[in-house]
């Protein structure tokens, strides 16, 4: 049995725009349906959605076996944590709230076997390693893992030179929401002042050889950020596009009422 290639890192470093989306639903039958629809990766998200590591794990087994790549936000960057996503198969980990380079190494740490890191060894009991059955798998697992940290404070920022430089940091992605809030505009991440600070972000992590990357939900702002350099950008929730799809067919009820009887809207036999 073969390890799996990390192609989404692999793409990054190549150049190449990964589009992606936020999975927070929490359950394995959302994720497997987004995981048709054709993005490049899914965010399964354990820092503001009711996730831990067992549901975590129903969605990675079930996004498998489609070609996207999931990508698991802890709750924190904490090392023991992290041990426990890499063994149940994640490659790639987004870690929020990194402020400094010195956080940002001990991150990319955690993620590797010693010498060269400080995760855990106990494949046997991992199924990242498929318990033991995927050959060589202590010695070529640090070379499948991507790190993303997060930069969302006015002190990751002030530092994000020195973060994008760290080794083993494959890429910095910007949260707009807590940004704005550490600088002052909370709940306004389109105010002048911080959207200066994203582009500016972007083409720093871009000038460290590294891929900048975001979460924008409205479509002309993706594009903005793409153009200016971002190479991993989530443009939608779940959640978002369940009550905003469901809300305008309401809508288009309540304004013009229930179709007239005998009326088919192409639906039957979709369900």
């Amino acid at each position: 049995m073969q390890l799996p290639r990390n192609r989404f890192r692999d793409a990054l470093r190549a150049g190449r725009p990964q589009i992606g989306l936020w999975v927070g639903l929490a359950d394995p039958n959302v994720a497997e349906a987004l995981a048709g629809c054709g993005y490049d990766w899914l965010l399964i998200d354990g820092e503001h959605a009711p996730n831990d590591v067992r549901s975590m794990l129903a969605q990675l087994r079930a996004v498998a076996p489609y070609p996207v790549h999931p990508i698991l936000r802890p709750v924190q960057g904490e090392v023991a944590l992290i041990k426990q996503l890499l063994d149940i198969g994640a490659q790639t980990l987004l870690i929020p709230m990194v402020d400094s380079a010195a956080q940002a190494s001990r991150l990319v740490a955690a993620t590797r076997y010693p010498p060269q890191g400080i995760r855990g060894v106990g494949a046997a009991l991992a199924r990242a390693s498929r318990w033991n059955q995927v050959e060589g798998y202590l010695q070529q697992a640090d070379a499948e893992m991507c790190v993303l940290v997060q930069v969302e404070t006015a002190t990751g920022l002030q530092n994000l030179q020195a973060i994008a430089a760290v080794e083993g940091v494959d890429g910095v992605f910007f949260g707009p929401a807590d940004l704005s809030a550490s600088m002052g505009h909370l709940g306004n991440p389109g105010h002048p002042e911080v959207q200066r600070a994203i582009l500016d972000g972007i083409a720093t992590v871009r000038a460290a050889g590294k891929a900048p990357g975001i979460l924008a939900t409205d479509p002309v702002l993706a594009r903005q950020y793409l153009d200016a350099g971002a190479l991993f950008v989530a443009v939608g929730l779940d959640t978002g596009l369940l009550v905003r799809g469901a809300s305008e067919l309401l809508r288009q009820f309540k304004r013009s009422g229930a179709p007239a009887t005998g009326t088919d809207d192409g639906s039957k036999g979709a369900y």
